[in-house]
């Protein structure tokens, strides 16, 4: 019984010895992958920041001996000749080399074209590219999407008639706020479903443009108002910046007379009054469709 008392013993110990040097390690591990830190080379002369860029252990002062002539190098032997050193400061310690790596490029995309680093960076993809501030970009400012959209048109086709959107590749909305406001919410690269009410879904069509007020829409350097309109009022309001009609040129994926309109009554299609409506929960009426236009939107989608 002794005999077996201890050996129980001796097997507990071990165990208890190799979860202790399991857990060593697995600390030890932590901590080597934790030892990345991000830093910044500034030059004393005036201040400016001219490079960033990660490592661990002595990298941050591997630059010092650089004599390539690369930009950074090259800054460094300015500040020498002046008898001066380059400031170096760890800006973040402690960090997987991920996240280094995503510190360095937020870094370098705000020291912009100023930055003596050579390389972009990991997750260059991530970053907005420089430059473009004063315009919106699909997957930065806004997402695309699969809409649908209402063509109005109404009874005597007067400002809005599908035979001129399939001829002049538009779509169009507009006399009053709320109109003008729906078809503003379109951005370029969105895919949209036209329907036709009475009628049916009449095509399939991606945004080109941002919409804007018809008296300043030209297509192939026509004015749109120039152009031989079936809806002979669509120029009703056009100096009016709330009441106008606004037009987004657009690319049709598939088009179809209002005698060709795809529909069906049962199981029942989606359909709205609204100018515009997102179509992300609407897996039916885009099953459809796809089916009944013969393509797959997903894959057309920016």
């Amino acid at each position: 019984m002794a005999l077996l008392a201890y050996n129980e013993a001796l097997q507990t110990g071990k165990k208890a010895g190799k979860s202790l040097i399991l857990r060593q390690l697995g600390e030890k591990k932590g901590r080597s992958m934790n030892d990345y830190y991000v830093y910044v080379y500034i030059d004393p002369r005036n201040f400016e920041e001219f490079y960033y860029g990660k490592g661990k252990g002595s990298r941050k002062n591997a630059h010092l001996e650089d004599m390539s002539d690369n930009p950074k190098a090259k800054r460094i032997a300015e500040i020498k000749r002046e008898g001066l050193e380059p400031i170096v400061r760890v800006i973040a310690r402690g960090l997987t080399e991920r996240e280094a790596f995503l510190i360095e490029k937020t870094l370098l995309w705000k020291l912009g074209k100023w930055t003596t680093n050579i390389a972009s960076g990991h997750f260059a993809d991530k970053f907005r590219p420089h430059n473009t501030l004063h315009k919106e970009l699909s997957g930065f400012d806004y997402r695309n999407g699969i809409f649908y959209y209402n063509v109005g048109e109404d009874k005597h086709k007067q400002h809005r008639n599908w035979d001129d959107y399939m001829r002049f590749d538009f779509i169009s909305a507009g006399q009053g706020i709320r109109w003008r406001d729906a078809i503003l919410g379109f951005n370029p690269g969105d895919i949209f479903a036209a329907y036709l009410k009475r009628y049916g879904f009449v095509g399939i069509g991606k945004i080109k443009t941002k919409a804007r007020m018809i008296r300043d829409i030209k297509i192939k350097k026509k004015p749109f108002l120039s152009l031989p309109l079936q809806a002979q009022t669509m120029s009703d309001n056009s100096d009016n910046a709330e009441l106008s009609e606004y037009t987004c040129l657009v690319d049709w994926i598939k088009k179809v007379p209002r005698d060709k309109a795809k529909w069906r009554t049962s199981p029942k299609l989606y359909t709205t009054t609204h100018v515009r409506a997102s179509l992300d929960g609407q897996q039916s009426t885009v099953a459809f469709l796809e089916s009944e236009f013969g393509i797959n939107i997903r894959e057309i989608i920016t």
